[in-house]
């Protein structure tokens, strides 16, 4: 039996924490299907839906096992109507744990053939989050250690003041 997962976020932008779990789940799991989410706890995001879509096929390219996808309803519809029977979520910290524990509760009793597994974040990318990539971005640090190379010249020319 094939093993697919899923790995939703908002992705916005892209940053080399969330690739490393990317990659990781792709060495682990047949397929990985990588799904734009819209997050509604949070304003309108910085890159649309397609410019998020576009960073990530150009940044997952390399991995056949993986594909990219966008989606706007629940993430345990989405589960359903594609066969999909696991989530992977990244943890940063505890308090990354508490909101995804939540979340996974959620996804259970919507959808309860779905299951959440969760993957601890690399120590070196510990800090790393999309807003602080926008913070340090908008205020004219260097974020090259914080986004895949690929879509750098991208999120400067949108974010930084410079650009």
């Amino acid at each position: 039996m094939s093993k697919t997962v899923i790995c939703p976020g908002s992705f916005d932008p892209l940053t080399i924490g969330h690739l490393d779990i990317i990659q990781r789940s792709a060495k682990l799991f047949d397929r990985v299907i990588v799904v734009v989410m819209r997050n509604y706890t949070k304003n309108v995001g910085s890159f649309t839906t397609e410019e998020r879509l576009d960073f990530l096929r150009r940044c997952t390219g390399n991995l056949p096992n993986v594909t990219v996808d966008s989606y706007t309803g629940l993430l345990a519809d989405y589960a359903r109507e594609h066969q999909v029977h696991a989530v992977v979520k990244g943890l940063r910290a505890v308090s990354d744990f508490d909101d995804e524990f939540r979340q996974a509760l959620t996804n259970q009793e919507l959808n309860p053939d779905l299951e959440t597994i969760f993957m601890v974040a690399n120590a070196a990318h510990m800090f790393l989050s999309s807003s602080v990539v926008k913070e340090v971005c908008s205020l004219g640090g260097d974020i090259s250690k914080f986004v895949p190379p690929e879509i750098h010249d991208d999120i400067v020319k949108r974010l930084s003041r410079k650009g």
